[in-house]
């Protein structure tokens, strides 16, 4: 009878050749996605120190595979390496989002016009189907859902573009902006979760048409909008501030 690893569900197999080695990056990539949510949801305040004892016990492993995960993120952003002191989480300021925010809202806008030109009926309706299970998710408050399938939806945008260069900086950018543009959509003073919804119809509808310069608009100021929640967000009390909204 196969033990699985605590609260992860992953088999624990012997290593033996190659499905050794396959098993050990699939083990990696769990916990490697497992760590990432738990940043990005927030449950380790902005700027203070990874628990490592605690995230050890969470996920069933030892400090080595722990760190090798925290080593990826400290490579998107996420949070920073301290020499000899652990790791903590990347806290951003107002000005960081500022900047960051507009320069991934260049990138989206970039890409929606070149995808307008490239992409295939196939990839439309592969992300119309992304649309359709976010807006469930949508439907029934699930964010963690809600927030994994936009962010597939704004990847195949990207992807669409048919541009490496543009894709690899995405991806660089994204990863900074990625625990804020999840705890942008509790800002309360403008219902971001709601509006966000409203503005990927427009988005879909133009993509759809293949609309180059009116899709290209819509994803700046899409991610302006989300620039702008970011930072209320950030200013907003922060004791109920992810809250389910």
């Amino acid at each position: 009878m196969k033990s699985t690893i605590p609260d992860t569900g992953v088999p624990i197999i012997p290593p033996a050749g190659n499905g050794g080695d396959r098993q050990e990056a699939s083990l990696h990539g769990e916990i490697l996605l497992r760590l990432r949510d738990y940043v990005v949801e927030g449950n380790i305040p902005d700027g203070a120190r990874v628990p490592e004892r605690q995230l050890c016990e969470m996920l069933g492993i030892s400090r080595t595979p722990l760190r090798e995960a925290l080593k990826v993120l400290a490579a998107e952003g996420l949070i920073e390496l301290l020499p000899n002191r652990g790791a903590r989480v990347r806290q951003l300021s107002q000005r960081d989002l500022e900047e960051l925010f507009d320069v991934m809202a260049g990138l989206e806008s970039l890409a929606g016009r070149l995808a307008c030109e490239a992409i295939t009926d196939a990839e439309i309706a592969a992300i119309e189907q992304l649309h359709y299970e976010m807006y469930g998710h949508y439907l029934h408050r699930d964010m963690h859902g809600y927030f994994q399938t936009n962010q597939r939806i704004h990847e195949s945008i990207v992807a669409a573009a048919r541009n490496e260069t543009l894709k690899t900086a995405y991806a660089n950018f994204a990863g900074r902006i990625r625990r804020v543009r999840y705890s942008a959509n509790f800002a309360r003073k403008r219902q971001r979760w709601a509006e966000a919804m409203r503005e990927h119809e427009a988005i879909l509808d133009a993509l759809r048409r293949r609309a180059t310069s009116e899709l290209s608009d819509i994803l700046f100021q899409h991610l302006r909008n989300k620039r702008t929640a970011a930072i209320e967000h950030l200013t907003e009390p922060q004791e109920d501030s992810l809250a389910s909204p």
